[in-house]
């Protein structure tokens, strides 16, 4: 599982902006606790497949096994407008989905020496749980991170970090707004005209985050600033195509 994912990033310095692998490993039937760790860490790259030796099916595994799935699949179901901006914003800049820390902080030493976790394009920064266990230690470059599933904020350098409820740790970019979208039961059948903008701020007031709508494949940058206890809207570039439905974590 580690060296997938070194094997992830070193592809992504190549060339290569999308980059998937087979969840929980190829050759022999998955241990269960690896499965169980390893499939967030799936479901959060450009795209995801549990493929290999059978049996794959997670039903295979038993219902508690199932739900655990399900959380992870949920998670990537909801952040799917924030992927979708994300690999257009990266075949634009010839950049990684999977990214290395250093790609966005060059400047960041530490950055340069990390090869267990990753930048899930350029706002979130996840550390897969490689043993098991219910934490690890994580590496965060300068600036503050918001914890995905908790909302604990975190300042550069190292931490020992609880994974969340799903078994991974994940980590926004202070200052980032991340699109979700309402769950639904395949991608064609999502509502892109309702989405969830979700900030995550320290408060510095403002807060901005990448959208591409399927519809017209432009990717927009939607800025927010704050307005009494919540935040607002900046500049709409969809000019009422879409609604917002705004939340600050």
């Amino acid at each position: 599982m580690a060296a997938t994912l070194r094997a992830g990033l070193s592809i992504g310095l190549s060339g290569f902006s999308f980059w998937s692998h087979d969840i929980g490993g190829f050759v022999q039937k998955k241990p269960e606790d690896i499965y169980r760790r390893w499939t967030p860490f799936g479901m959060l790259t450009s795209h995801t497949r549990s493929h290999g030796t059978p049996p794959t099916e997670p039903w295979e595994y038993g219902q508690d096994f199932m739900n655990a799935f399900r959380m992870a699949d949920d998670m990537r179901y909801m952040l799917m407008p924030y992927i979708y901006a994300q690999a257009k914003d990266c075949t634009e800049r010839g950049l990684p989905m999977v990214r290395a820390l250093f790609i966005e902080f060059p400047d960041d030493p530490g950055s340069w020496l990390v090869d267990n976790e990753y930048l899930f394009g350029s706002s979130m920064l996840v550390a897969p749980l490689f043993e098991n266990v219910t934490k690890r230690d994580v590496y965060l470059p300068q600036g503050n991170w918001i914890d995905y599933q908790t909302g604990k904020i975190y300042s550069g350098g190292w931490h020992n970090i609880e994974a969340g409820k799903i078994p991974i740790v994940v980590l926004v970019r202070d200052g980032s707004v991340i699109p979700h979208i309402a769950l639904a039961q395949s991608t064609s059948q999502m509502d892109w005209s309702k989405l969830n903008l979700v900030v995550y701020s320290t408060g510095s007031g403002k807060a901005s985050g990448l959208v591409c709508l399927p519809s017209d494949k432009i990717l927009h940058n939607v800025s927010l600033v704050k307005n009494g206890n919540g935040y607002k809207i900046e500049n709409d570039p969809f000019a009422g195509k879409v609604k917002w439905n705004i939340k600050e974590y």
